[in-house]
């Protein structure tokens, strides 16, 4: 049997490596699928982008948005990335504090 220690797991230091890493990969995630559109290839699904946003890329996607200009004429990712960063920043806070 495996023995995980939990601490190490959850400890501040992981969930950094983890935000930072998935705000990377929902940058370049918004870089390919312009990329792809701009290339008439096969995209990334719009449900995909909006999980890995909900997964703690929001930074990442907002980012990705403005600097590709990628999805910025759509409302709801205009209003929905930002709305969902924020929801997650406020879960975080809540959380420290709790």
């Amino acid at each position: 049997m495996i023995d995980i220690d939990t601490n190490v797991l959850f400890s501040l230091k992981s969930f950094i490596i983890y935000i930072l890493a998935i705000n990377i990969i929902t940058f370049l995630a918004m870089g390919l699928d312009k990329w792809k559109a701009k290339h008439d290839a096969w995209r990334i699904p719009e449900k995909s982008l909006f999980i890995i946003t909900v997964l703690g890329g929001g930074i990442g996607t907002i980012a990705g948005m403005y600097i590709f200009r990628h999805k910025t004429k759509k409302t709801y990712f205009t209003i929905g990335f930002p709305t969902i960063l924020i929801l997650e920043i406020i879960l975080v806070v809540y959380l420290l504090i709790k």
